[in-house]
Formats: C-alpha cells, structure tokens, sequence
C-alpha cells in the first residue's frame, strides 16, 4: 500500500462532491437503496473515492437486503483499519480507508461465510474500476 494521505478539510471539499464529502470526511451515512453500487453485479475492484485506494473485489460482495454495497473482506486486511464508534448511544465498528482515513461504513458479524462479516459500506464512499472485457 502507498503512504499515508493527508488533506485539509478544504482540499477534500474541492475535490469531492458534496454527498462524498458529508460521507467520508464527516462521517455521514447515505440512505438506503439510494447509492450507486448497492444492487450493482458488474465485475471489478472497490476504490476509496478519496484516494484510490484498492479496497473490496466484486467476488467479495453480497446481497445483503440493508440498501448499501456490502463485503465479506477486503482485499487485504490493512487496505482499511476498524475504529469504535460510540455514536448513536450504540457501539458498533466503523470502517475507514486505511490510506487516507475516510469514512467507509461499519462491518457488522451478521455476515455470510467464510468471514461472517458484513462491512456495509456507503457508494459514496466508493468508485468502481471495472475489469477488463466490462
């Protein structure tokens, strides 16, 4: 993985949406069926909308019925880093870009196998590099 990347608060507001900004740099939540990738089938790799950064391949999503893209892994455990998250008076786990620290979601234990883990993740969080042949 590459270094770590380090922006302003300004530099991500000229960069990225005002959605995509509300998501990953204050870690806000889209709403359900809403996002992008959600009910997408297409073959390809999960990028950090941010930085780039390589996070979940199409053959670890799943359907999970909750409205947003959702994972069994990512492609390799330090491509995000887990953080409590208290907020909501509830605890739950919150994933971030292990790269540039944006807000990804929350991975929950209600998965499917071979993890039983469930990272739920916001589209707005993500762009799709498709594959070849797509």
């Amino acid at each position: 993985m590459t270094d770590k990347l380090i922006r302003s608060n300004e530099e991500w507001k000229q960069r990225l949406t005002p959605e995509q900004f509300y998501v990953c740099r204050q870690r806000g939540t889209e709403k359900p069926f809403s996002g992008e990738y959600h009910d997408c089938k297409e073959d390809g790799i999960y990028q950090c909308v941010c930085c780039g950064n390589e996070l979940f391949g199409s053959e670890t999503k799943f359907d999970s019925g909750t409205g947003w893209p959702s994972y069994w892994a990512p492609l390799t455990p330090e491509r995000v880093k887990t953080v409590e998250d208290t907020d909501l008076a509830m605890c739950r786990t919150e994933v971030r870009c292990g790269r540039c620290d944006a807000h990804l979601g929350h991975v929950f234990a209600d998965g499917p196998p071979p993890t039983r883990l469930r990272y739920c993740i916001n589209s707005a969080a993500l762009t799709l590099a498709k594959r070849a042949g797509q």
